[in-house]
């Protein structure tokens, strides 16, 4: 069956009265461990604000990491920022712990506004970036935010998604369960006990954040029953490597050096040498990126997944998704995802009412066991077009197949087609390497022969057809250098109206209003800036793209010298994706060389000749494409959901 766009309902909250009288009249009853109420009352269906957050506890713990980073002679401590609500132990009860552990707290901030932590003049904690402490203290929660060793108050060094990073906030994990130690201070202090917690920890963040979270449950530590990654790295390697192709211009040291503290910088000289050593810039893999690889422990995660990703994200790619969330699938980990529009951004400031509303229903149900239903829900929330989106009850959908196109010549030079048949033996097409273009330049161009790419598009269609998930695109190419880059993009061809995800908010604009969730402090407002979509009339959308080095076409970890004159075969991994390309509108497939702003150029200028009936496109969709528009499509293998596509394969900072 054809998915046919449709206008769901939309979901707006502009105002949210901080005030807990305004919201609730009712008390909260103490909930049990299973989140109902006691005898013969009703059940509690969602955690009300009836704490106060003026008077709630705020203080500093240093936990002991057990690792020794710096290598100072003593193990480092991190610094933890604890605010808590002051009732819950006066009336015996312990609470669960919402955790957001970051390098970004003191050298670039978090959210839209970048806030950083602040501190009184006796070092105690004021202001809690993001909204969590502000809405969840209120209604029994503890908000606690780590500092990554080597970042603001922490000892130890960045090491950038490795040991050290992990084990940061996985000891806090521990701490919270009563298996770690903590401290009243950096240095000596006494120690502190989390008394207070019941150990059920969620932890959520945004991209440096959602990796460690990803990292941390993929270590199996007991205690945390479920992470929010948003916009998250799943492996290091794909963060700055496309199979061999360099992504940015700089390695992971230049990261470290961006967030690490003042402190940490003297200090940390021996770690950050180990970053460059371990991660060359040929991009061939090493033992540093087997350490920052978190995808083959996914089968260890015990915690729930909530993933939230931009389709557009060309800062941590959506490949980080698909991988993460197809070996999650293999587990068997419960799992929810929202997919938008949008770049690089957080769900608070493109969908804030919707957001607040099911994060709240889903750390309830996640963290306290009320039966809320959530988990019975649709399992994906999908933007369709700019605050229009629609659900599905499993991701990628019920009905996805694994389609084969193929391109071919078409009637003019240049100008090629893409269907179901294979082309003849002997087809070619052919490009030169232009690094000053980039992928929205060859999709300007796709039905006109231009130098620096081959493109290939459908007929237009005669229905709506929809791509869900992570496809392959296998190319062989012949090179006149030792050296090339590939690069695969599919593209819907035809006017809309989008994101702007290329603009300066990644698909947003912030305005100069603001609404409130949850309670203030005179140090710590809960009120946070308005924000709309930033749209963008066009006539086509690159909805998918991949990114490989030629060299690595016989092994994904090490790269080798071209023969030129010589054919390779390699398959390159599409970035996942879910979208709808409409009846009317064509299919294009673009294959081309280095992609302007997302990958670095090659060391030569190679001209690459494709073998056309060695060359297609693996991609999942929904509905049958016809291979002439009249002709029905050839028999679809079904889509094995939660199989990872093999690991053979910024912008700095990450936030």
């Amino acid at each position: 069956m054809l998915l046919r766009r449709r206008k769901p309902r939309i979901h707006r909250v502009r105002h949210l009265v901080p005030a807990v009288t305004a919201l609730v009249v009712a008390t909260l009853l103490p909930l049990s461990p299973l989140g109902t109420s006691p005898a013969h009352a009703a059940p509690v269906r969602e955690s009300r604000p009836v704490y106060s957050y003026d008077d709630a506890l705020r203080e500093s713990v240093w936990v002991d990491t057990r690792l020794d980073g710096d290598a100072d002679g003593r193990t480092d401590r991190v610094a933890v920022d604890i605010v808590r609500p002051r009732e819950p132990a006066g009336q015996g009860r312990k609470i669960p712990v919402i955790m957001d552990a970051s390098p970004y707290y003191s050298c670039c901030g978090r959210g839209n506004e970048s806030q950083t932590k602040t501190y009184d003049a006796d070092g105690k904690p004021v202001l809690f970036p993001l909204f969590y402490d502000n809405y969840f203290v209120p209604r029994g929660y503890a908000t606690v935010l780590v500092d990554l060793a080597g970042t603001n108050r922490s000892d130890g060094c960045v090491d950038i998604g490795g040991r050290s990073d992990i084990q940061s906030a996985k000891a806090v994990v521990d701490w919270l369960n009563g298996r770690a130690t903590g401290y009243s201070a950096a240095t000596g202090g006494t120690p502190v006990t989390a008394s207070w917690s019941n150990g059920r920890t969620g932890m959520i963040g945004k991209s440096y954040d959602g990796t460690i979270a990803g990292g941390v449950a993929a270590t199996g530590v007991k205690g945390l029953k479920t992470i929010v990654p948003i916009g998250a790295i799943s492996s290091w390697y794909d963060y700055y490597f496309a199979k061999g192709a360099a992504l940015f211009g700089s390695g992971p040291d230049g990261l470290a050096d961006a967030v690490e503290s003042d402190a940490a910088h003297g200090r940390c000289a021996a770690v950050r040498k180990r970053l460059v050593d371990g991660a060359p810039r040929t991009g061939d893999w090493t033992g540093l990126w087997s350490a920052r690889d978190y995808v083959p422990d996914a089968r260890k995660v015990r915690a729930s997944v909530f993933a939230v990703h931009g389709t557009q994200d060309l800062n941590v790619r959506t490949k980080h998704l698909g991988q993460w969330w197809n070996a999650l699938a293999e587990a068997g980990v419960e799992r929810k995802i929202w997919l938008s529009q949008t770049g690089h951004v957080d769900p608070f400031d493109f969908r804030r009412g919707e957001w607040v509303r099911t994060l709240h229903r889903w750390f309830d149900h996640q963290l306290l066991g009320i039966d809320n239903g959530i988990e019975r829900e649709p399992m994906a929330d999908v933007e369709r077009a700019p605050d229009q989106w629609s659900t599905d009850r499993v991701w990628p959908p019920s009905g996805t197949r694994w389609t084969t196109l193929r391109p071919a010549p078409g009637r003019a030079p240049g100008v090629g087609v893409l269907g179901t048949e294979r082309a003849r033996p002997g087809s070619v097409a052919a490009f030169t390497d232009d690094p000053r273009l980039s992928e929205t330049d060859w999709a300007a161009d796709i039905d006109r022969p231009t130098p620096a790419k081959a493109g290939f598009t459908t007929p237009p269609l005669a229905k709506d057809l929809r791509l869900s998930g992570s496809g392959t695109v296998t190319v062989t190419a012949t090179p006149s250098t030792t050296s090339a880059h590939l690069s695969a993009v599919l593209v819907d061809l035809g006017p809309d109206t989008i994101r702007d995800y290329g603009g300066a908010g990644e698909g947003i604009v912030t305005l100069d209003d603001r609404t409130c969730w949850g309670s203030s402090t005179a140090g710590d407002s809960a009120c946070f800036k308005v924000t709309a979509a930033d749209t963008k009339t066009v006539d086509s959308t690159v909805l998918s793209r991949g990114w490989a080095d030629l060299g690595h076409w016989a092994d994904a970890r090490e790269g080798r010298p071209l023969t030129p004159g010589k054919p390779y075969t390699l398959t390159l991994d599409l970035a996942a994706t879910d979208h709808v390309i409409p009846a009317g509108h064509r299919l294009g497939l673009i294959i081309a060389g280095t992609d302007a702003g997302l990958l670095e150029p090659p060391t030569t200028t190679p001209r690459l000749t494709l073998d056309l009936s060695r060359t297609s496109a693996r991609l999942p969709l929904v509905g049958a494409l016809r291979a002439d528009g009249a002709a029905p499509a050839p028999a679809r293998e079904p889509l094995r959901r939660g199989i990872r596509t093999p690991h053979l394969d910024a912008p700095l900072p990450l936030r």
